[in-house]
């Protein structure tokens, strides 16, 4: 084996730098589900976008998760009038510090480029998760960065079916890594869990929500079906979001109850007898592969949703998942509150048994390291016809 391609690409262990727009203490999604287990074998540092603060200099606020990714944020002073210098000053400080031979890009944002297009990573990772640009107040400016962050980079992953048909055409090598599921943990709530104090007090029967509480809510549908089903209580759980808090739909059975924690999660899913996702059909929701559909259904609820394109295929058209829209959900959801068949159960388990945080990691490592040995070889043209490992990015 070449001693130069040995030396210099096979390395122990790669700095991985994620550029989300998502503040890593919102609510668990994707982003922490795939750098927690990039953590495991590698150095991760979640790179958030910057915060205004009173304070003299600007700064970088770091944290240490539990599973050891490493949470960067910038603080800069009020009235900054270089951002994007100060981002940037504060990023090369943090790469040198924790310099290591191998360095992988990964953006969930590609807005990021503004202040890190200079460095240069081994490999350049766009996770694609959602289309930004389709969401309430993007930037102008997201799709003319999007279509660089397509020119540079190395890979990229789409978070749904959807999102890949739309993104294929643009990269040579984009791949669809839907949702996956923490099967484990979601899975909790089959068994008998104790009510949290804030939903114990509430009547039967429930039907739940839970994430983010945004644009993509439907709100005048959430409105109508309360009033449409009074005997039933419908618990709301997230943080809001580009909306006003004190604008959201009021009735006795319904219950915002605001974030919770990830952990907490299954108590409350355990005391519910069905989940809905009143999801909006706007440009919003267009391409979302809502990560909640598996997780309510490893949870053994039964779930209503609204036609979402990647909640219809698979799940709708498998009979796992009910479809409705305004007309419909009053009685789809009296449906759901009849308990489900083994035979139901059995074909969530088979669905889910195909799809794992850990597996999804696992594909999506190999295409990296398919991308970094590709890499070498153009870097190293003398070792093309030479058998050697694959590149330094470890397994998990």
């Amino acid at each position: 084996m070449d001693s130069a391609f040995s030396s210099r690409h096979i390395q122990p262990e790669t700095l991985f730098i994620c550029f989300s727009h998502l503040r890593w203490n919102f609510v668990v999604q994707r982003p922490h589900h795939l750098m927690r287990r990039a953590a495991s074998t590698n150095r991760v540092i979640y790179f958030e976008e910057p915060l205004h603060q009173d304070c003299a200099v600007a700064w970088l606020r770091t944290v240490q998760d539990f599973s050891g990714v490493t949470i960067a944020t910038p603080v800069l002073p009020h009235g900054t009038a270089d951002v994007t210098g100060c981002v940037a000053a504060l990023l090369d400080e943090l790469v040198r510090v924790h310099a290591l031979p191998g360095l992988v890009t990964w953006y969930y944002t590609p807005l990021a480029l503004v202040f890190s297009a200079h460095l240069a990573p081994d490999v350049c990772v766009y996770d694609c998760m959602d289309e930004l640009s389709a969401f309430l107040f993007a930037p102008p400016e997201m799709g003319y960065y999007e279509n660089a962050l397509f020119q540079c980079c190395d890979v990229v992953f789409t978070g749904g079916r959807s999102l890949f048909e739309v993104k294929r055409h643009c990269h040579d090598r984009v791949f669809c890594f839907p949702s996956s599921i923490d099967t484990s943990h979601f899975g909790r709530a089959r068994s008998y869990l104790p009510d949290p104090d804030d939903q114990k007090e509430l009547p039967y029967p429930r039907i739940g929500f839970f994430g983010v509480i945004d644009e993509r809510m439907d709100m005048e549908l959430v409105s109508e079906t309360a009033a449409a089903m009074q005997d039933v209580q419908f618990v709301m759980i997230g943080p809001t979001a580009k909306v006003d808090p004190a604008a959201l739909p009021r009735a006795a059975n319904l219950h915002w109850l605001g974030p919770k924690n990830y952990t907490a999660l299954p108590q409350y899913l355990a005391n519910w007898q069905a989940g809905w996702m009143p999801f909006a059909l706007n440009d919003s929701t267009r391409f979302i592969s809502p990560t909640k559909t598996p997780e309510f259904l490893a949870a053994g609820l039964a779930l209503t949703s609204t036609a979402v394109k990647d909640v219809v295929s698979p799940y709708g058209s498998a009979g796992i998942v009910a479809i409705a829209d305004g007309q419909s959900m009053t009685s789809a959801l009296r449906h759901s509150l009849v308990p489900r068949d083994p035979a139901w159960h059995f074909k969530v388990d088979e669905m889910l048994a195909r799809s794992s945080w850990d597996s999804t990691w696992q594909a999506m490592q190999l295409e990296i390291n398919r991308v970094n040995d590709r890499n070498m070889r153009d870097a190293f043209p003398e070792i093309q016809s030479q058998p050697h490992a694959s590149a330094g990015i470890r397994n998990a």
